[in-house]
């Protein structure tokens, strides 16, 4: 589709593009970004997010009865703000030097998905099962625990759901349909690890595989799934609920501020550092973020460079239409939750306006930071999700701080940590081992 002409001409646009095709790790400030008094308006708003956050409140009794570990936090799905401040001392050994506060955002520990994608793959799923059973009038007297009655089970059992995936989101597709008794197939790439994908068939998924990437898995998944009246596709690439979901953790995260007394306005501002794959999770995130905290909040996404789909996307302008083998690049990567060659363009195209950057990282510093995070905090991270820890330096690196008239010394940082509790110990322990043994430049 792309000519070398075309290539040529984006490089000429931005040069920075150049150094990616070569598989440098970069960082990218982006210059679309508005400021809130020009924002344009968006397909969604806060108050979508607010009555997205008001489904999850109707089924935290559901998640009671069906997931009896979520008692003790009364059916809320919620993960820890932690403060990492060894970690913070052992990155500091290199300049530039972190001021202000630096925090984990754990979603690796987000109650039976083990990752960020529940907040999506959940909350989609659920929205699905509330319109068909209020459609069905089987839903009495608002009692949602209800979801988790045989009864319901057999009735979603007439109906399918299906999902492209890597790993993660499919994970918490299979786990969440598959309790409410939907007949639920997962279209996984050849990046997704065995241990994601036995998981999914011990739920009861079934698990089609494809030896290309993850644009070919979700492909072939919309295209199978939508073929089917009593099917329902969760759409990765472009679904206004995905979004949504993702976006209710910001509204999550800024009590979690507040309950710890950390100021964001002008003189405190916050910095939020996302793992990217196709753009969903992290786009949501930040659009959350920008909606409660407006220009206090400076989001940037990170992708490995060899799967940079929406920092491409967003250099050419040609979001979705391109994909990085386009350009050149393989779209191999260990961080399977990121290895994605084109992005969401729903996503990307909000993301645009939204975001302040993207830098990208090689798989050896995934797996080295991993390593550092144990050492530092007992904190186990999946490699993709370690890929915002390096974030607050690299800003640094930069004159955005300088440009944009920011307290550096009274920031915070926020990592946002995507996914790992789910990980079988001996595929943890491969992970640290493989750490150790890397050496960073």
């Amino acid at each position: 589709m792309y000519t070398d002409k075309n290539i040529a001409d984006f490089i000429k646009k931005d040069p920075i593009l150049k150094d990616i095709i070569a598989l440098k790790p970069v960082i990218w400030e982006n210059p679309n970004r508005k400021s809130m008094a020009d924002m344009p308006k968006f397909l969604i708003n806060k108050e979508d997010m607010v009555a997205a956050e008001a489904l999850w409140d109707r089924f935290a009794p559901f998640f009671m009865e069906a997931f009896p570990e979520t008692q003790k936090t009364q059916g809320i799905l919620e993960s820890p703000l932690k403060e990492i401040p060894k970690m913070k001392e052992l990155l500091n050994e290199q300049a530039p030097k972190i001021d202000g506060r630096l925090f984990l955002k754990c979603d690796n520990k987000l109650p039976i998905s083990g990752s960020i994608k529940a907040r999506g793959g959940f909350y989609e799923v659920l929205h699905h099962a509330e319109k068909l059973a209020l459609q069905a009038g089987i839903l009495k007297n608002s009692d949602y625990r209800a979801f988790a009655s045989p009864e319901f089970k057999q009735f979603f059992s007439q109906y399918k759901i299906g999902v492209g995936s890597t790993g993660n989101l499919g994970l918490s597709i299979g786990i969440i349909s598959a309790k409410l008794g939907f007949e639920v197939t997962v279209y996984v790439s050849a990046d997704a690890k065995p241990w994601k994908k036995d998981l999914l068939r011990e739920k009861g998924v079934k698990v089609v595989e494809f030896s290309g990437d993850f644009s070919e898995a979700i492909l072939a998944g919309r295209q199978q799934t939508e073929a089917d009246p009593m099917a329902y596709f969760v759409d990765d690439e472009n679904s206004n609920d995905l979004f949504l979901g993702y976006s209710v953790g910001a509204l999550r995260i800024a009590k979690q501020l507040e309950e710890a007394n950390i100021l964001v306005d002008a003189q405190h501002p916050l910095f939020a550092y996302s793992p990217c794959g196709v753009g969903g999770s992290p786009g949501g995130t930040a659009f959350g973020l920008k909606q409660i905290y407006g220009d206090h909040v400076h989001c940037f996404f990170v992708e490995p460079t060899h799967s940079p789909a929406v920092l491409t996307g967003l250099i050419t302008g040609e979001n979705s239409k391109i994909s990085v083998k386009d350009l050149g690049i393989d779209n191999k990567t260990e961080a399977d939750g990121l290895a994605v060659g084109r992005p969401s363009n729903f996503a990307t195209s909000m993301s645009s306006h939204i975001i302040s950057g993207v830098y990208t990282i090689a798989d050896q510093e995934l797996f080295a930071l991993l390593a550092k995070l144990m050492d530092t905090e007992n904190e186990f991270l999946e490699p993709s999700a370690t890929a915002g820890l390096i974030g607050p330096q690299l800003v640094l690196k930069t004159d955005y701080a300088l440009k944009n008239k920011l307290n550096m010394a009274d920031a915070t940082h926020i990592v946002w940590a995507t996914g790992g509790d789910l990980v079988p110990e001996k595929q943890r322990l491969e992970f640290y081992e493989r750490g150790l043994s890397e050496v960073v430049m």
